[in-house]
């Protein structure tokens, strides 16, 4: 049974803004009292969280639809409708997030650091907040927007300052069981590990941990073995140990056709060339192991790298290998960059800049807006609804679209899509030179709803008005 994935395919869900309420107060005595539709609520979001205690993604292997909660719709009484639950997914420190076609969305390294996979939809107005001076009794509400789909790929790269590479069975295990608390599966026959196994080692003031990486062998990073599927574990890594088996039985291998084999395989993979090696020749406790050890170490010595000679078994020279990896690792972790400070960079718009494109498609003989708000109105839109069609009409003249139409060379009955290929809502243009509200005669106003003059205005009206006429009486009639 499966019980380590370090690579999933995740399909998750934002919720849906709730609709906003279309709603007239009434009461005794009030029967038409005023709009009051409440706003619809927002739509969960789906983030991505580290959490330290998650060491693998098989939860996201055996599940990976995920879905956040909708937002409430409002209601009459101004009561607004309740924000759908965010939904937080719990991945492992480590985890880098990509899209379908492999660019790199997020890589998540420290607990907490959190990224929105999907974001929630907005909740739609209700008729109360979409009423104006010009606009009192709105029949309409806006739709809330559709929470975002995404399909991501999550791959997790092991957080460790070193990596332990070498052949199946050279005792890479063995080594991290007695150099940590870790406790790997310890066998006599080749791929007994099956999956990176992580160990926290303590040398002096210096806490470091350690992996060892599975499986490979000749043509790993090309699919052989479980080197491809381990390679990754590696990139993150300040310092790279080559486990060199010094006791081994195939007669056909040697260490140092074992070292410039996987050395091969970590060039082929690329992107770890500056990583400092470091050659233990395990299983000395062997008399031949020993024997061969003695041979090797000059050669590998004049290639530049550092010998250590060790027995997991034997428990010799353990110790000056953890602290020379110490001295390593805290080199490693003084050479990089201290993060700066949060800087907040602001990018206004341009002069110019109108929030939304017009252009013409040949191919399929429209005209295409595309930008952030025009798209946003028309899912808000209820196309059942005269009313909410013309007040889209009023936003769409008010942002220039129809300016824009008439330049890009539109003429009445063209075809306009408003939004991408896949969703676009296409209609056939009609210019005009008054939209929604002014050609209509204020749209949405109910004179029933107006206030009446109070008496004493009355009053002082018709006074006037009585002053004024004698006024003129005496002006025509001065004798």
């Amino acid at each position: 049974m499966t019980t380590f994935v370090d690579r999933v395919e995740l399909h998750v869900a934002a919720g849906n803004g709730g609709h906003g309420c279309a709603s007239v107060h009434r009461e005794k005595f009030k029967p038409l009292g005023g709009p009051d539709g409440g706003n619809g609520g927002r739509g969960g979001d789906v983030s991505l969280v580290v959490d330290q205690s998650v060491t693998t993604l098989l939860e996201y292997h055996h599940s990976p639809h995920r879905k956040a909660t909708n937002g409430k719709p409002g209601e009459g009484g101004n009561r607004a409708g309740k924000d759908g639950q965010d939904l937080v997914l719990y991945v492992p420190d480590g985890t880098v997030v990509l899209d379908k076609k492999g660019n790199v969305l997020a890589d998540l390294v420290g607990h907490g650091t959190t990224y929105v996979a999907a974001q929630g939809g907005r909740g739609g107005l209700g008729n109360a907040a979409l009423s104006s001076a010009r606009r009192k009794a709105p029949g309409f509400a806006l739709l809330g927007e559709p929470g975002d789909l995404q399909d991501i790929v999550l791959e997790l790269k092991t957080v460790a300052d070193v990596a332990l590479v070498g052949y199946p069975s050279a005792g890479k295990s063995s080594l991290i069981s007695v150099l940590s608390a870790a406790k790997p599966k310890i066998a006599d026959y080749p791929f007994t590990t099956l999956v990176p196994n992580l160990g926290v080692v303590t040398a002096g003031s210096t806490v470091y941990t350690i992996a060892d990486v599975p499986g490979l062998i000749p043509g790993a990073s090309q699919g052989r073995g479980l080197g491809l599927e381990f390679l990754r574990h590696v990139e993150r890594c300040s310092v790279l140990v080559h486990v060199l088996d010094t006791a081994t039985l195939e007669s056909d291998r040697d260490p140092v056709t074992d070292l410039d084999v996987i050395e091969e395989e970590l060039k082929q993979y690329g992107g770890l060339d500056d990583r400092p090696r470091v050659v233990v020749l395990n299983k000395i406790d062997i008399p031949d192991g020993q024997d061969l050890a003695d041979m090797i170490r000059p050669d590998l010595e004049e290639r530049g790298y550092r010998v250590f000679e060790v027995s997991a078994v034997a428990r010799t020279g353990l110790k000056e290998l953890s602290f020379a990896l110490a001295d390593i690792v805290a080199k490693a972790r003084a050479a990089k960059p201290k993060e700066e400070a949060t800087r907040i960079v602001i990018r206004p718009k341009a002069v110019d800049d109108a929030g939304f494109t017009v252009t013409y498609d040949e191919q399929e003989d429209v005209y295409r807006v595309r930008g952030e708000k025009p798209e946003r109105w028309v899912r808000q839109t209820d196309f059942n609804n005269d009313e909410a069609v013309g007040y889209l009409a009023d936003r769409l003249n008010r942002l220039g679209v129809e300016d824009e139409l008439m330049k890009a060379g539109a003429r009445a009955g063209d075809g306009v899509a408003i939004g991408s290929e896949e969703n676009a809502v296409v209609f056939d243009w009609e210019p005009t030179l008054m939209a929604g509200a002014e050609m209509l005669g204020r749209r949405g106003e109910d004179h029933r709803l107006e206030a009446p003059r109070p008496a004493a205005q009355r009053r002082r009206d018709r006074d006037a008005a009585r002053d004024d006429a004698d006024r003129e009486y005496d002006e025509f009639n001065p004798f």
